[in-house]
């Protein structure tokens, strides 16, 4: 059975540690990131299914993530983050293809529920709920 591979990036690390567990419950791998240039290299070398991105940190936009997964895994799902919901930034990621978006603050099972869906979408059956 294929594992989920999912690459989750936020600079807070507490985002990144809370969203985990909660994922790896799902039956997905997952990789953590506070740096999008770390992320994006990782992107480089590995195939993701699913990324998850917050979309305003220093270094990098999520954007800017956004394009380097749709450069290399065009059927990956991006699933953006966003503190500042702007209508402008939700339409400008969508239309660069991100899958779904979230804004902060969110419960980790809205999360979990987005994920579950990115993964039937994807043709990977979902596990049973926890």
């Amino acid at each position: 059975m294929h594992t989920v591979q999912v690459l989750l990036l936020d600079d807070e690390p507490i985002v990144g540690q809370r969203l985990k567990g909660g994922l790896e419950k799902l039956g997905c791998e997952v990789e953590t990131f506070e740096n999008p240039l770390q992320a994006m290299a990782r992107i480089a070398e590995k195939r993701f299914d699913i990324v998850i991105t917050d979309i305003m940190m220093a270094e990098a936009s999520g954007l800017q993530v956004l394009e380097a997964v749709r450069k290399t895994t065009p059927e990956a799902k991006v699933i953006v983050i966003t503190g500042y919901a702007t209508t402008a930034l939700a339409r400008e990621a969508m239309e660069k293809g991100a899958y779904d978006m979230i804004a902060k603050p969110f419960k980790p099972s809205d999360l979990r529920a987005l994920v579950i869906r990115a993964m039937q979408d994807l043709g990977i059956p979902a596990p049973p709920a926890a």
